[in-house]
């Protein structure tokens, strides 16, 4: 089982969005016994917080659900309970090396890697308020992501 964690700063967009369309994509290439899927922020700003109106109502649009989500802060065993640890920015992947330590680079990468868009980071839109540009990249991302984990 390939065990994967979404990281951005609060949980509550960015990496919510990308643990909910990932599980909808799993689900409908039926894998859902081949992966484990969360999500986690590097802050504690939102720990406790549902996922923000706009990302689920995002989600929503395209029929995916994230009723109960909660956000969370990742944590240093997080590197040793997941294979794979996928920030949306520069700034969560530096905070995320600071969470876990050095030497772990094979498991710590951007998501926009894997949408063949190395060094690109997926817009906070907390801050821009795009969340339509979000959905495209986290799409593209975890599309990417689930090409790559099966070839």
């Amino acid at each position: 089982m390939t065990k994967i964690l979404f990281v951005c700063h609060g949980n509550i967009c960015r990496s919510p969005m990308a643990e909910f369309i990932m599980k909808d994509l799993v689900k409908k290439a039926g894998l859902e016994g081949r992966f484990h899927i969360e999500s986690a922020a590097t802050s504690t700003e939102e720990i406790g917080n549902p996922v923000y109106p706009p990302a689920r109502r995002k989600l929503a649009e395209h029929g995916i659900g994230c009723a109960g989500k909660t956000a969370r802060q990742m944590r240093n065993e997080d590197l040793h309970r997941f294979d794979l640890l996928i920030g949306m920015d520069k700034a969560n992947l530096r905070n995320m090396h600071r969470i876990c330590g050095v030497g772990f680079d094979d498991k710590l990468h951007l998501l926009m890697e894997y949408a063949g868009r190395p060094g690109t980071e997926v817009a906070d839109p907390w801050y821009t308020g795009d969340f339509e540009a979000a959905w495209r990249d986290v799409l593209a991302g975890c599309q990417g992501l689930l090409d790559f984990l099966q070839a």
